[in-house]
């Protein structure tokens, strides 16, 4: 059997209200991290190089896809998106990594 692959949950995001995206951090980090999952970018300077542009940008590894998909389902991290819904217009994918 071969190895496990990471799993990669990638977030692209406009934040179109300030204080209620910061509760959607306050309570998606610790939600994130206690599901195993480890920020590589959170925010930060970044270049556009084609498409279309968003304001912030996420990557967070996990030890698998379903560790990924475990943390976004979890109880902690839905109180989380009840901030992020009403907070930023957001595209989130998980990827397997190689």
């Amino acid at each position: 059997m071969g190895l496990m692959k990471k799993g990669y949950l990638i977030t692209l995001c406009h934040i179109t209200d300030q204080e209620n995206y910061v509760e959607y951090i306050k309570l998606a980090g610790p939600a994130i991290e206690k599901h195993g999952g480890k920020f590589l970018a959170r925010g930060g300077d970044q270049t556009k190089l084609e498409g279309d542009s968003y304001a912030r940008t996420v990557l967070v590894e996990f030890e698998s896809i379903g560790a990924a998909k475990k943390a976004y389902e979890s109880e902690e991290y839905k109180k989380a998106l009840e901030y992020s819904s009403i907070s930023s217009d957001r595209h989130l994918v998980i990827v397997e990594g190689l």
